[in-house]
């Protein structure tokens, strides 16, 4: 392994733990709860989807005419994990995207859609990320994760992008959530069985190969630049400490939902 990746690695693992024992896990304890953890989830899954396609539109030609951009080795690394995360297969070998399945995963235990399905719908239509967010009522910890996902995005530095993708997206899903899936859907298997396997198949393609083909991506990019590496490393902690947003914003909503009504 590259001595500066595992420099990264070593630097940003204190963080990484956080998110890996995060409390938010041992709180999900029913279908109800695993709902609310979706309805705020899904904000990450999409957003993860436009980090990628920004990095395909940095490091590939997307326009046409073509021309040849970039180092192949990159344009290769970056398209294969595209290929993986816009068209994989579910459970039934048909061909669809990660963020597809899982709103098909929400719609199948009863999670509610309709704020994403509108959040996507007004930015589609006006293009600008704040609005969208009033419009749909999305929650603040899911706008802060999102907000600073496009601001790695509008840095245009493909380097930082990748970093994010590499360090503070992938491989990031804890045996003992997996376990408590799988518990939930011993109970409810007509309920939670598109998400067992979204689980599953996250493990085994993005914590595996396309975490992969991710470091090489970013160890390309980051290249011999001190600089670059010391951005990176700052960028991925940043990007860590906003999933422990996300997580802290889900666990309060499940502990609120816990609590006795005053008076009763």
């Amino acid at each position: 392994m590259n001595n500066r990746i595992k420099d990264l690695q070593d630097a940003i693992e204190p963080v990484r733990q956080q998110i890996i024992n995060h409390k938010v896990y041992t709180a999900i304890k029913s279908l109800e709860d695993l709902k609310i953890f979706m309805e705020y989830h899904v904000y990450a899954v999409w957003d993860f989807m436009s980090l990628l396609k920004s990095l395909q539109n940095g490091l590939t030609c997307t326009s046409v005419p073509w021309f040849p951009k970039g180092s192949a080795d990159t344009r290769h690394l970056i398209n294969e994990i595209v290929v993986g995360e816009e068209s994989d297969v579910d459970e039934h070998g048909r061909r669809i995207s990660h963020f597809e399945l899982y709103l098909e995963a929400m719609k199948q235990c009863g999670a509610d859609t309709s704020k994403i399905e509108a959040f996507i719908a007004h930015l589609e239509k006006n293009n600008n990320l704040k609005e969208a967010f009033h419009f749909a009522r999305v929650p603040a910890e899911a706008q802060q994760f999102v907000q600073f996902t496009f601001d790695t995005i509008e840095s245009s530095k493909d380097y930082l992008q990748a970093a994010v993708f590499t360090f503070g997206r992938e491989d990031l899903i804890p045996a003992m959530f997996l376990s408590i899936i799988k518990e939930i859907h011993n109970d409810f298997p007509e309920e939670v069985s598109i998400f067992k396997y979204y689980i599953e198949r996250h493990i085994e393609v993005d914590g595996d190969h396309h975490s992969n083909l991710a470091l090489q991506m970013t160890e390309h990019l980051c290249g011999d630049d001190e600089l670059n590496w010391r951005e990176a490393q700052a960028m991925s902690v940043k990007s860590l400490e906003h999933r422990i947003g996300l997580w802290n914003g889900i666990y309060k909503r499940l502990i609120e939902k816990e609590e006795p009504v005053s008076g009763a």
